[in-house]
């Protein structure tokens, strides 16, 4: 009797208990099916575009096109609006107007939104803006002349929008001081404080008058108060003549001829 060979192989296959091992030909329709399958998970998910997703992109392109570094923004959303079904996801969002004072406390801001590089459409929407930052704000009141180092005040989060004029960065502390007085609970502007003064006007100081290589000192009157590195009038009393010199520290002037 004769058999063909792949009768044969399968013959022996099941006498001695092995496998059996189909041609490459045979396994060609699964390949066909994974295939089909790869194509169907490329297809991205539509996305669906609601108020926390609209707030979202809204908040991160004006922080980084408009508020920047002042603080960090945030927004309410003065309208309802009405969940965007997306199916060529990711989404991007471009202001594409804003207020000529930019963010302000309220205001009404125009973009578009584009999926894929495509241009979905434009909308505008009114919104409420807050910028928080921490500053300084005065514990209790302060008076003016105190040493800003030595001053009751902590940093504080606050929304920086609602001060109309320029709030105390991060200072140094030990150089100012205090230039008028301040209210408890009062955010500490920049006009609040003032470069520390060392000498002050009545003070009997220490000139030193340079002329090249030669140096003279002698004891003038302060005739103006003085903070480091400012120039002041100062008085020499024997001779009444009055001259300016850069205050040195809290007993020197620099004067130069």
């Amino acid at each position: 009797m004769r058999f063909s060979s792949f009768r044969l192989t399968a013959m022996v296959a099941i006498l001695t208990g092995g496998g059996l091992v189909l041609p490459a030909s045979a396994a060609e329709p699964s390949a066909s099916v994974s295939s089909t399958n790869d194509v169907a998970r490329a297809v991205p998910a539509p996305l669906t575009l609601d108020e926390d997703g609209l707030r979202g992109l809204l908040t991160a392109s004006l922080q980084r096109d408009y508020v920047r570094d002042l603080g960090e923004l945030e927004l309410t959303l003065g309208r309802p609006w009405t969940a965007l079904v997306i199916s060529n996801a990711p989404v991007t969002l471009k202001v594409t107007e804003v207020p000529t004072m930019g963010v302000t406390e309220n205001f009404i801001v125009r973009f578009d939104l584009m999926a894929n590089g495509q241009r979905l459409g434009s909308w505008q929407m009114p919104v409420s803006a807050r910028i928080w930052r921490d500053v300084w704000v005065a514990q209790s009141a302060l008076h003016r002349g105190e040493l800003f180092a030595a001053s009751d005040c902590l940093r504080e989060r606050r929304d920086v929008l609602t001060c109309r004029q320029a709030y105390l960065g991060d200072a140094d502390r030990t150089t100012r001081e205090i230039s008028e007085n301040i209210s408890a609970g009062a955010v500490i502007l920049e006009r609040h404080v003032r470069p520390r003064t060392v000498v002050r006007r009545g003070q009997v100081a220490e000139a030193v008058v340079r002329d090249g290589a030669m140096e003279i000192s002698l004891k003038v009157e302060v005739l103006e108060d003085g903070a480091l590195g400012q120039q002041v009038r100062v008085r020499n009393p024997q001779s009444n003549r009055e001259f300016r010199g850069k205050v040195e520290n809290e007993g020197t002037i620099s004067v130069s001829l």
